[in-house]
């Protein structure tokens, strides 16, 4: 039996990038000529997307498989030994075939310092700037100023990441408009969640979505979190979209190209309009990116779902480094966010774009100090990161699709970038500028 992604994975010495398996693109989505080729001419078996409920695909359930064919992706994700790769990659030329990927492993977008905290005290209480200082010294980021005082009183109604994008002005809540967040999971029993519209599934073998690392919590409350959350002030931007819970991040922040793609697949199958992604792997110069994956979203987005993503966190702007976009938001189709904090400045951890193709920052989002839901018992937390702009901008996207219901994934992009608000930031840190709710 194929083996396949546990919640801890173990790379080999040496190639800690690659979890063993292959992604395997075909010349279209429901092609069933490359499920015909990996059989007749490689000898390989697979199960499809389509023998599960919803396309909700379990990795245990695959029996004797040999992998997994995606059928709105058109993408197979297998393990092979070495003479089926290599019958594999020989019978591409008969066209079924469009290329062949190492599986990578991704991991959860955020800066894991003492940000993680949890936040309930006021912003008044002893030592609460004692959080945020550590993590400011350690990103780089002067002491809280003044102005950063002023905004945490400000804050006792209402994040600053929402009345930066125009959110706590806007009538719109994201009605009817479904979104999927792909990360840790969540906290099934926040209580902020409690009555929600929900649909939820597992990725990763043998966990649960029950969140067991605070990341997904934390995305998913900024993205779709209430208008009245139980404790003040409101973190969340699409109040009333209906939340689809795609872990594919395990308890230890770990994932794979494979439980990503499985899960978008997933997204497209139930006719998710958004989905949000704040996880991703380094960037390298001069490093294309994945064809697999900007096949995929633009597959995505001609089924009209729009996949947007955390640029990534690997730069360290107080001493000189400044590191490019992420798989898989330097992908040309998916849409890359990058981070700004509280004084439009871009975050000093934040990707920048390298003017090739792709690796572009698009847009930019809340994402220093950001406050939203984290697991039980703390409830609620503050985060630094991408991974924290990128669910700002997936939640005001299901703005946008409410408020233009015929409006194509393109649709929603365009208006995003047309309408976000031009900063004084070099764009290929910045990109358009900071993500604009509609009114």
């Amino acid at each position: 039996m194929t083996e396949w992604l546990t919640g801890d994975p173990a790379p080999r010495a040496g190639d800690e990038e690659y979890t063993g398996r292959y992604l395997v693109l075909g010349r279209d989505a429901h092609d069933a000529g490359l499920v015909r080729m990996l059989r007749d001419q490689a000898g390989l078996t697979m199960a499809s997307s389509s023998d599960f409920s919803d396309g909700a695909v379990d990795m245990a359930r695959i029996g004797g498989a040999d992998g997994v064919y995606l059928e709105e992706l058109g993408v197979a994700i297998t393990s092979s030994a070495p003479d089926q790769l290599t019958r594999m990659t020989q019978a591409g030329a008969s066209g079924d075939l469009l290329t062949v990927e190492r599986e990578q492993v991704l991991f959860a977008l955020h800066v894991p310092r003492s940000d993680d905290a949890p936040t309930m005290a006021p912003a008044s209480a002893p030592g609460f700037f004692g959080v945020q200082a550590i993590d400011a010294l350690v990103c780089g980021m002067v002491s809280p100023s003044a102005v950063e005082m002023r905004r945490r009183t400000d804050e006792r109604e209402r994040t600053w990441g929402l009345v930066s994008t125009g959110v706590i002005n806007s009538t719109r809540t994201g009605r009817g408009i479904r979104v999927a967040v792909l990360d840790t999971g969540l906290d099934l029993r926040h209580p902020d969640f409690s009555g929600r519209r929900m649909v939820s599934q597992s990725f990763v073998q043998g966990e649960a979505v029950q969140d067991g690392q605070s990341h997904g919590t934390h995305c998913i409350g900024t993205a779709l979190g209430p208008v009245r959350p139980g404790s003040a002030p409101r973190y969340g931007v699409a109040s009333e979209a209906e939340i689809y819970v795609g872990k594919v991040l395990s308890d230890t922040g770990r994932g794979s190209d494979g439980s990503v793609l499985t899960a978008i697949n997933w997204a497209v199958t139930n006719r998710c309009r958004i989905v949000s992604m704040s996880l991703g792997s380094p960037g390298r110069l001069g490093v294309p990116y994945s064809r697999v994956h900007e096949t995929a979203a633009q597959r995505a987005l001609a089924a009209n779902t729009l996949l947007i993503a955390a640029a990534g966190n690997e730069s360290r702007r107080a001493q000189g480094q400044i590191n490019p976009v992420g798989r898989p938001a330097d992908c040309p189709s998916v849409m890359a966010v990058g981070a700004i904090d509280s004084e439009m400045r871009i975050a000093p951890f934040s990707t920048r774009g390298t003017g090739a193709v792709g690796g572009a920052i698009d847009i930019v989002g809340p994402g220093v100090d950001v406050y939203s839901t984290v697991p039980s018992p703390n409830l609620y937390g503050v985060k630094s990161g991408t991974s924290m702009a990128c669910p700002h901008v997936a939640g005001i996207a299901a703005l946008v699709a409410e408020a233009n219901p015929q409006a194509s994934a393109r649709d929603i992009w365009a208006w995003l970038v047309k309408n976000a608000k031009r900063l004084s930031l070099d764009p290929a840190d910045g990109g358009a500028g900071l993500v604009q709710a509609p009114k």
